[in-house]
């Protein structure tokens, strides 16, 4: 017995002497104690948790090299090396997580809309509820800072720079015909419907070097990775009918909607300012098919139109109305897959094909053309850790265009090109802290074409200044190509170029985003004809240059009133330029120095309705009176449009929806058409360029039918 208890004696003693106590302290980066940190022998059961002094103690049998690791929530993970026999106590510094949902974000430039955004400036359904929007992409977005009134166009003109100077992109692939079919100072839509799109992110300058050929701004249109349930809606209204459906079985989805507008019958009813002899016909489609992998996701996105109208449009040049007929085919197929393979490493790919044919007889003339466009793009992603993401890939973009143009006076002419364009970008996401973050890109491009190369640089840097509010920092490089309008004539063309400086302020609590920006852009290599227009024997170069320079502000609650949603975004820009045939550096005629624009949406429980209100302020652009020694001296006047839009639940399931833009019935003018020589007086006669109509009025009915009684159109609407 005696011996048994002197072994247990000595088991005991040699135990406690092969345990080894591991102490020291926790803190944050600024020195302050961390407590309620876990502090434990990775693979191991010992450990503990620091106290309220961010102190810890605790004693290990492990031997030898092993882990310590350190773990608090909003901190980063830490693991130290350790030798056991020669440990001694130390003081850990833990790392601020920037994993958390209050970690800046780059916001320079950058105005997002659903996807889960961590600082969205609208929601998705935003882009179709708006009053004077009338379900167009583009129209709503014309009610955000930076986007300019070009009402004569119904084009997306971003901070002093034209249409032609942003890029559409659809799940990251490029569209080259984003526009329907129009005729000269008539306004068109956009092309695509806003129901199949979760998320939208609307660059005014600054963007990611995974894009270019856009010296202002892109456009991204995420279409919807997942569908709920399957549904039904359909749509009758005073200018067409509609219809979309939902399908969904096992990992795969199948969504498609189909629209038919003829404009004819509400036009014979509604006075319009323009002489249709066959108002606006289209008939549309789009389909998207999704399916799920294990480790990504596919989709196969298809959308046509076919558009035909004729007009006999005035003109002071000619004694006569020009007659007008046009028809367009387009055709547009976006095939995507996004996904992860390998250690942590994600994939974005896909290709894209774009069809356009446009026939316009226009008197005795006959103008036909038609493009064809692709994009096939990869983009590799990793997080090299939570602070380091890299990203890289490259784009090959190709054009064919071709254009006829046949005269019973002046003969046939066949012009067109073709051009390539490869690019290569990497860009790397760098926290430095929650506080503190930095995007750092470079791009590169050659077009075969004009046969010239570009390197861009791109930066951004965020900085967060306190619990809600942040500032940003952008300046990048950009090059484009000359627009078609030129490259059917000529070559010998270099990039058009300019350079963005922004400086951003955001804040955001509680339903409440406040968003201001001053900007300073500048253009050089523009291009310069000496002609009228640009014609084939025209002489080009690129000695066209100019600035644009401004403030943007944005405003949104949708917190303070119960029911009540509303934003008001302000923008004023000074530009100049001397590009195009320009006699000097001079406010481009799409420029208003000073635009407002107030929406509001309101729903009133008692009468099962939402109603919405848009007005859109801005002041006079310039335009070139020949009369007038001073080049584009002129300028008109104010423009203002009221619009409203009605709302009413008849069932969960059907809505009856009504709506009126510029209710008022302002008269706005865009400028003015001057005649090319002057009259018997010496004076040089003038035509406005004003609205197709006062007010446009519009009524629908709208039904969904679905496995959930309750789910309806309303957020379309």
């Amino acid at each position: 017995m005696k011996t048994l208890f002197t072994f247990l004696v000595a088991l005991c003693s040699v135990t406690m002497f092969a345990q080894t106590t591991i102490s020291g302290k926790v803190t944050d980066n600024k020195g302050k104690p961390v407590g309620g940190a876990n502090v434990f022998i990775e693979g191991a059961y010992d450990g503990t948790t620091s106290d309220a002094n961010g102190e810890f103690s605790f004693t290990t049998s492990e031997k030898g090299n092993q882990i310590l690791v350190i773990t608090y929530l909003s901190f980063e993970t830490t693991k130290i090396p350790i030798v056991i026999e020669k440990y001694v106590p130390q003081t850990i510094t833990l790392r601020e997580s920037v994993n958390t949902l209050d970690t800046v974000v780059i916001s320079a430039g950058m105005m997002k809309a659903g996807d889960n955004s961590k600082v969205s400036a609208l929601k998705p359904l935003d882009i179709v509820t708006t009053a004077g929007a009338m379900g167009d992409v583009v129209g709503a977005l014309q009610t955000l800072p930076g986007a300019q009134i070009v009402g004569e166009s119904g084009r997306l003109f971003v901070r002093g720079g034209e249409s032609d100077e942003t890029q559409t992109y659809v799940d990251g692939i490029r569209v080259a015909q984003p526009y329907n079919a129009s005729a000269n100072n008539i306004p068109t839509r956009g092309r695509f419907s806003p129901f199949l799109f979760s998320g939208m992110t609307f660059s005014t300058g600054g963007y990611s070097a995974e894009f270019g050929d856009a010296l202002s701004s892109v456009l991204l249109l995420n279409t919807i990775n997942e569908v709920n349930e399957e549904h039904s809606n359909f749509s009758f209204m005073t200018v067409g009918l509609g219809a979309s459906n939902v399908q969904k079985w096992k990992k795969n989805s199948l969504s498609f909607n189909l629209s038919y507008i003829n404009l004819e019958p509400y036009q014979r009813i509604i006075k319009q300012n323009v002489d249709w002899v066959k108002p606006y016909q289209s008939m549309s489609g789009e389909t998207v098919f999704r399916r799920h992998f294990e480790n990504g996701l596919f989709k196969l996105y298809a959308a046509f139109d076919y558009t035909t109208f004729n007009l006999n449009q005035k003109s002071v040049n000619f004694p006569e109305p020009i007659s007008v007929d046009t028809q367009n085919n387009n055709f547009y197929l976006n095939s995507s897959y996004k996904g992860n393979f390998g250690a942590g490493w994600n994939i974005q790919t896909g290709i894209s094909f774009g069809y356009s044919q446009n026939k316009n007889e226009i008197d005795r003339s006959n103008l036909k053309n038609r493009e064809n466009a692709s994009h096939m793009k990869l983009k590799l992603t990793k997080k090299f850790s939570d602070r380091v993401h890299l990203a890289f890939g490259g784009d090959y973009f190709i054009t064919d265009f071709d254009e006829t143009y046949k005269d019973v006076t002046l003969g046939d002419f066949n012009d067109g090109y073709r051009n390539n364009i490869g690019a290569v970008y990497a860009e790397s996401d760098i926290f430095f802290s929650k506080k503190l973050a930095a995007k750092l890109g470079l791009r590169a491009m050659n077009s075969t074409f004009i046969d010239k190369s570009s390197v861009e640089p791109r930066i951004s840097l965020a900085y967060k200044t306190s619990k809600n509010g942040q500032v940003s920092l952008a300046y990048g490089d950009f090059h484009q190509n000359p627009k078609q309008g030129y490259l059917k004539f000529n070559s010998d063309f270099n990039y058009e170029k300019t350079s963005h400086y922004i400086l951003n302020y955001l804040y955001t609590v509680n339903g409440k985003t406040l968003r201001a920006e001053v900007f300073y852009k500048d253009y050089s290599d523009l291009v310069k004809y000496d002609t009228y227009t640009p014609l084939f024997d025209s002489n080009y170069n690129n000695n066209g240059y100019g600035y644009a320079k401004g403030l943007d502000v944005f405003w949104r609650d949708n917190k303070s009133v119960k029911n009540l949603d509303y934003w008001v975004s302000y923008s004023y820009i000074d530009s100049k330029r001397d590009y195009q045939n320009y006699e000097a550096n001079v406010t481009p005629s799409f420029v208003a120095n000073h635009t407002l624009s107030v929406v509001t949406k309101y729903w009133i429980n008692d009468w099962k309705s939402q109603l919405s209100i848009t007005n859109s302020f801005a002041t006079g652009r310039p335009y070139d009176n020949p009369n007038e020694t001073d080049f584009m001296s002129g300028k008109t006047k104010n423009y203002n449009s009221l619009s409203l839009g009605w709302a009413y639940l008849l069932s969960p399931q059907k809505i009856l929806y009504f709506s009126v833009s510029n209710v008022l019935g302002s008269d706005n003018i865009f400028g003015y058409e001057y005649a090319l020589a002057p009259d018997s007086n010496g004076q040089y006669q003038r035509q406005a360029i004003t609205q197709p109509a006062d007010r446009f009025f519009f009524i629908g009915f709208f039904w969904t039918i679905s496995k959930d009684k309750s789910k309806n159109q309303l957020e379309n609407l």
